[in-house]
């Protein structure tokens, strides 16, 4: 009858000895949070800006993908430690959600704003430059994002959804590295299980932070088993609102 968490298959069923399973706690947050808030993404956004990003209050943060189950929580997280919080998000509905419920100081669609307008955009939302950039998209956002970094600038590389689908990888501009080296920028990727003997830690502080009402979080539900397929399309199609989950029972 207890509830655990374990990296197992798309399956109704599996049979463990119960190495690698993580019991979980219903009283500290309804245990659907153990994929989400309180989960791999939940962690990937507090390890992954405040590891690598070293934040400080007063600093200006743009996060790309920004309504997504990590973003939502990178910027909130960013809020948290008095930063100024801009970032894109994919429709009208979900740059709402950034700036009703997490807490966005800004935010645009760029799927309605023309590609090579997102450079001026983000310098008309982010005047002072950007200190801290939350990368999960890559590609044109990022380019558009470069042109707008502070000096001494640190930039947290922790997906690139836009590239996922390509058949052949774009190569990048050769004026990323001039950024870095004229912006003084720093630039490092991430695999969030690098931090996992950590996660005790951040489940602690998040879990403290949702008890408090400083963060907030999304779930969208497909019920059953056989809807995984079509959970995963809306998630790398940028359909989801928050957590995309599958309830198989």
């Amino acid at each position: 009858g207890q509830a655990v968490l374990g990296m197992w298959g798309w399956q109704d069923y599996h049979l463990s000895t119960g190495n690698h399973v993580q019991k979980l706690d219903p009283r500290l947050a309804p245990i659907s949070t153990a994929l989400g808030v309180l989960g791999m993404p939940g962690m990937t956004a507090y390890f992954g800006f405040l590891d690598i990003c070293t934040p400080k209050a007063g600093e200006t943060a743009y996060i790309s993908g920004a309504a997504g189950a990590v973003g939502a929580i990178v910027g909130q997280i960013a809020k948290i430690k008095g930063l100024r919080v801009v970032g894109s998000a994919g429709s009208d509905d979900k740059v709402k959600y950034l700036l009703n419920d997490c807490g966005y100081d800004a935010a645009f669609n760029y799927k309605t704003t023309p590609t090579k307008d997102w450079p001026a955009k983000i310098r008309e939302l982010c005047p002072k430059g950007i200190d801290c950039y939350f990368d999960n998209v890559g590609g044109d956002m990022t380019d558009a994002v470069f042109m707008n970094l502070a000096n001494f600038a640190r930039i947290s590389l922790c997906g690139v959804i836009s590239q996922y689908n390509n058949e052949k990888p774009e190569l990048g501009p050769r004026q990323t590295y001039m950024t870095l080296l004229v912006k003084q920028a720093r630039a490092e990727g991430f695999i969030v299980s690098r931090f996992m003997n950590r996660w005790p830690e951040g489940i602690q502080q998040m879990g403290q932070w949702l008890k408090e009402g400083k963060l907030k979080y999304r779930e969208d539900i497909l019920d059953g088993l056989e809807n995984t397929p079509k959970a995963f399309m809306r998630m790398l199609k940028g359909e989801n609102m928050g957590k995309q989950l599958v309830r198989v029972s």
